[in-house]
């Protein structure tokens, strides 16, 4: 489905404007980058991600880049746990609207935006062309597949994994397959949604409990640094180290 050009120019201008909108928590954002000025809650309606993959891509993208989420994700706390960046490759894995890869570029020297949806690509390489001039070599797009992240050996120094968890299919194999395209000691940061009743988020069937991840981790050749249960109301956060096996 092609994405009119008018509502693709809107929202890849929210895009842009949002990567300025939460970098207070991170001191690395270069000083055009530190305006935050987070809006109001909606009053109307709960804030939410799509329930499911159903409906429209334009629906998809409007609620990816609702301006509710800045709020309750808390992108800028989220990304200043991978530490400082300068230097760094960091993969974005199910990035989508590359609402939190955008947010890295100008930390990172190389930032991939990963997903397995061609639309999305297209989005992000859209959201592109529209950064100053000093950030565009520093992202890249890359169409995955659903069981192969699609990174190089030893590609990226960290990877993060937003609202993406649950939907992956034989995860522990696909732990083990991401695992060879991080570098040793790199980071894997993993956020996803509790398994409560939640006015956010997916159904339950696609949500994975904390405890469920560390055991998959382990299985996949990470080792478990920092469980976050409090910073976010919805979701838990998961810092997690690719572990040396022997051989390595």
């Amino acid at each position: 489905m092609r994405v009119p050009v008018l509502f693709t120019a809107m929202i890849a201008g929210m895009c842009f404007w949002a990567c300025q909108s939460d970098s207070t928590s991170n001191n690395q954002m270069p000083p055009v980058m530190t305006r935050e000025t987070p809006p109001p809650l909606a009053t109307s309606a709960e804030p939410r991600l799509p329930m499911s993959g159903a409906g429209s891509f334009e629906s998809l993208v409007a609620d990816y880049e609702s301006k509710d989420r800045v709020i309750w994700q808390k992108p800028g706390m989220v990304i200043s746990m991978l530490g400082d960046l300068t230097g760094k490759t960091v993969a974005d894995i199910g990035a989508g609207t590359g609402y939190f890869t955008f947010r890295m570029v100008p930390l990172a020297t190389h930032v991939i935006g990963v997903d397995i949806d061609p639309r999305f690509i297209s989005f992000m390489d859209s959201v592109k062309v529209r950064l100053p001039a000093e950030y565009r070599s520093r992202f890249e797009s890359r169409l995955a597949q659903p069981d192969d992240p699609g990174l190089n050996p030893e590609e990226a120094d960290a990877v993060i994994i937003v609202n993406t968890y649950g939907y992956i299919e034989n995860r522990v194999k696909y732990l083990q397959t991401l695992r060879s395209g991080i570098k040793p000691g790199g980071d894997l940061l993993i956020i996803d949604f509790k398994k409560n009743n939640l006015p956010v988020g997916p159904d339950n069937d696609f949500k994975v409990s904390v405890s469920q991840v560390e055991k998959e981790l382990h299985s996949g050749g990470f080792e478990v640094a920092r469980i976050d249960n409090e910073s976010l109301d919805y979701q838990y956060i998961i810092l997690a180290k690719k572990s040396a096996q022997q051989g390595e």
